[in-house]
């Protein structure tokens, strides 16, 4: 996964602007555009995605603090990476633009329950405890299923072909 000084200075830049629209659209809670931002990149860059990812994490705890709260992050957004590299690049381009805002969806859905089992070890919860926990972030996770879905099924394609754009301008 070498990367040049071109990508690097995509990737941060990237990291940064899924920062600054997290910022942004806090006043809404649970609605954001990072996954848009993550599905997106792994759609053009694969593995390479993950310096982006990692930038934004970063920034997150540099910025919120580095606390119980901000440890999960290290793998939460990783799963998201994981289910879009599991879109395969070779169907068609109708399929993938499908399949994008429903794996960011699905991400959504389920960020209470991946989110979980780190809360249940951090804070002592009882397996009971950890599902009691999941079941009271539902409807939250709900929002940002829904959330996800309208913004992936808006932004992922272009944003896809602009990145796109950008990847062979600097190659």
């Amino acid at each position: 996964m070498k990367v040049n000084i071109r990508e690097i200075c995509i990737f941060g830049m990237f990291g940064a602007l899924m920062y600054a629209s997290k910022i942004l659209m806090e006043f809404l809670p649970n609605v954001h555009l990072i996954g848009v931002f993550i599905v997106a990149l792994t759609a053009v860059y694969r593995q390479k995605a993950l310096y982006s990812l990692y930038v934004f994490v970063f920034l997150v705890g540099l910025f919120n603090g580095f606390n119980t709260w901000w440890v999960p992050y290290l793998y939460i957004w990783t799963v998201l990476w994981g289910f879009a590299m599991l879109i395969p690049r070779k169907l068609s381009p109708k399929i993938r633009f499908i399949l994008y805002p429903v794996c960011c969806s699905l991400h959504g859905f389920l960020f209470g329950t991946l989110y979980a089992p780190f809360q249940a070890f951090a804070f002592g919860l009882s397996f009971e405890g950890m599902i009691a926990w999941i079941i009271a972030g539902l409807p939250w996770d709900v929002v940002h299923g829904v959330s996800n879905l309208i913004g992936g099924s808006i932004l992922i394609y272009p944003l896809v072909k602009v990145t796109e754009k950008l990847k062979r301008i600097t190659s």
